[in-house]
């Protein structure tokens, strides 16, 4: 051991004196002479407004992403052979993934069944928007039929009186036309 005393070929390292000291490393606050009236204080704080840059936030947000540990729950040990705890460690291991399988597995059927589900709503709903159009043409149709048939027919207010004037018009042009004759 060393006595504390620098012997011969050994190296003493002395801190120098510095003439520029470094910065701190948290800023001084900044002050403000208080000027509202109500206010008792001499002298207020106001904290610093840090505003980073996009980019600054999205190197950081990488940075983040990419340091994500990785959790490894079911380590066992570098000597040989297994304890006594390792058979349960690998039940509970091998639970736990057959949980993770089987929770899989329903919500791909869940989805598949949605899918399905959504399918046959759509088809039924245009078959059933195929019957609406259909009878709609149906029945504009019949509308249309009934409104040439008010044209050349007289309409019910007139009835057979309707008919007797056109007879007797045709009646009387016939004899008009017999008696110029």
């Amino acid at each position: 051991m060393s006595s504390g005393n620098p012997k011969d070929g050994d190296l003493q390292i002395v801190p120098a004196a510095a003439d520029n000291p470094r910065p701190p490393a948290v800023p001084p606050r900044p002050l403000m002479v208080a000027t509202s009236a109500g206010s008792n204080a001499i002298v207020e704080y106001t904290g610093p407004v840090f505003k980073e840059p996009e980019e600054d936030l999205e190197l950081k947000l990488r940075r983040i992403l990419e340091n994500v540990p990785v959790r490894v729950s079911n380590t066992s040990g570098s000597s040989a052979g297994a304890g006594s705890g390792d058979f349960h460690q690998y039940r509970q291991m091998r639970r736990k993934e057959q949980d993770r399988v089987a929770r899989m597995e329903v919500d791909y059927l869940r989805r598949k069944e949605e899918a399905e589900f959504s399918m046959r709503r759509e088809e039924r709903l245009k078959a059933e928007e195929e019957q609406r159009a259909k009878k709609r043409a149906k029945r504009q149709k019949k509308k249309q039929k009934k409104k040439e048939r008010r044209k050349t027919q007289p309409g019910p207010a007139e009835g057979a009186a309707g008919l007797q004037k056109q007879e007797s018009l045709d009646d009387g042009s016939e004899s008009e036309d017999e008696s110029t004759k």
